[in-house]
């Protein structure tokens, strides 16, 4: 079964610091915003049939994601 991948570590901060940042940094939150849709999109896509989701299409979406993980790092470092 797929599993959600915890974000808070992967960017080595606590949930309660990145939704404090959030509140104060609008791009901030429209990114994280984005990863979770992004990161719904990956585990709906893993959870239907092998046959009815395309390789390349799961793998255009984990990339997008990435992108979207990485630009918060970026963001999250940008302002302390």
């Amino acid at each position: 079964m797929p599993a959600s991948h915890d974000l808070y570590q992967d960017l080595n901060c606590s949930k309660e610091t990145v939704q404090q940042r959030r509140q104060q940094d609008p791009e901030l939150d429209r990114l994280l915003d984005e990863y979770m849709d992004l990161d719904n999109q990956v585990l709906a896509a893993e959870s239907i049939s092998a046959g009815n989701v395309e390789d390349d299409d799961l793998r255009k979406l984990k990339e997008q994601r990435l992108s979207i993980k990485d630009k918060i790092t970026r963001q999250l470092a940008s302002n302390p």
